[in-house]
C-alpha cells in the first residue's frame, strides 16, 4: 500500500501535476491509509532538512525557552518515575525530541503496522487511537517547521536549502489544509507564514487565476 500510494504522489508531481492534485485522495483509496503514508513521508522530509542543521555549533547557544516563534514556547512532556512532567527546553532540543518521538511511533509495528498485510494495516489506521496519534504527529511536524522558519531560515538559505524547505512546507501545508489536520490555535502564531500558502491552495482548488 505504501509503495502504491507513494508512487501515486511521485507520478502526479513528476507528470507536471499540481500539489493540489498530489495531495487529493486517490480514487478508491482509504483516507486513513493516505494520511498514514504521508505522516511518514512528511517526517522524512523534515528530518532530512533538520539533519543539515543538527551539527551546527550555533544550536548550543539556545537556552531553555529560546528559539521558538515569536510569542510561543513549545514545552516537552515526558514521563518520569511514573509521573508526567512538562519541561522547558530550547527550540533545537525540542526538535530533537519531536523527531525522536515520531521515529519511535512509526517504527512501532503496533502503531504503524507493516502494510504487507493491507487489511490489518487499514484496520489499525482506521481506529480513533490512530487518528489521534496522526493528529499529534502532524501538529508536531508543523511546530518543527515553525521553529526552522523562525530561527534557522537564514542558515538554510545560506546553504542553498531554502527552495527545498519551501517546497516541502508548501506540500505539507496543502495536505494539512486538504484534510483539516491542524487546529487553528496551532496555526495562529505562524499565520503570516501560513496565510499565503493557504491562499494558493484555495485559489488552485477553485481554479481561480486571480
Amino acid at each position: 500500500m505504501r509503495d502504491r500510494l507513494h508512487g501515486y504522489t511521485k507520478r502526479t508531481l513528476g507528470a507536471g501535476g499540481s500539489i493540489n492534485e498530489a495531495v487529493a485522495l486517490p480514487p478508491g483509496e482509504s483516507c486513513a491509509g493516505w494520511v498514514a503514508v504521508h505522516a511518514v513521508d512528511f517526517f522524512n522530509d523534515v528530518s532530512t532538512i533538520w539533519a543539515v542543521m543538527a551539527r551546527d555549533p550555533f544550536l548550543s547557544s539556545f537556552g531553555p525557552g529560546e528559539g521558538f516563534p515569536s510569542g510561543v514556547e513549545y514545552r516537552w512532556s515526558e514521563e518520569s518515575n511514573g509521573h508526567q512532567r512538562t519541561i522547558s527546553v530550547s527550540a533545537p532540543k525540542y526538535i530533537e525530541k519531536v523527531l525522536q518521538w515520531i521515529a519511535t511511533q512509526i517504527n512501532d509495528e503496533n502503531k504503524f503496522p507493516d502494510d504487507e498485510d493491507e487489511d490489518e494495516a487499514l484496520r489499525v489506521f482506521q481506529t480513533p487511537q490512530f487518528a489521534a496519534l496522526c493528529g499529534q504527529i502532524f501538529r508536531r511536524i508543523f511546530r518543527v517547521y515553525g521553529i526552522i522558519y523562525s530561527s534557522f531560515f537564514g542558515t538554510l538559505e545560506a546553504l542553498g536549502m531554502a527552495p527545498h524547505l519551501n517546497t516541502c512546507f508548501k506540500h505539507f501545508m496543502f495536505f494539512c489544509t486538504e484534510f483539516g489536520l491542524l487546529p487553528e490555535r496551532e496555526v495562529e502564531p505562524l499565520e503570516v507564514l501560513v496565510k499565503p500558502i493557504r491562499k494558493q491552495y484555495h485559489m488552485a482548488k477553485s481554479g481561480s487565476t486571480r
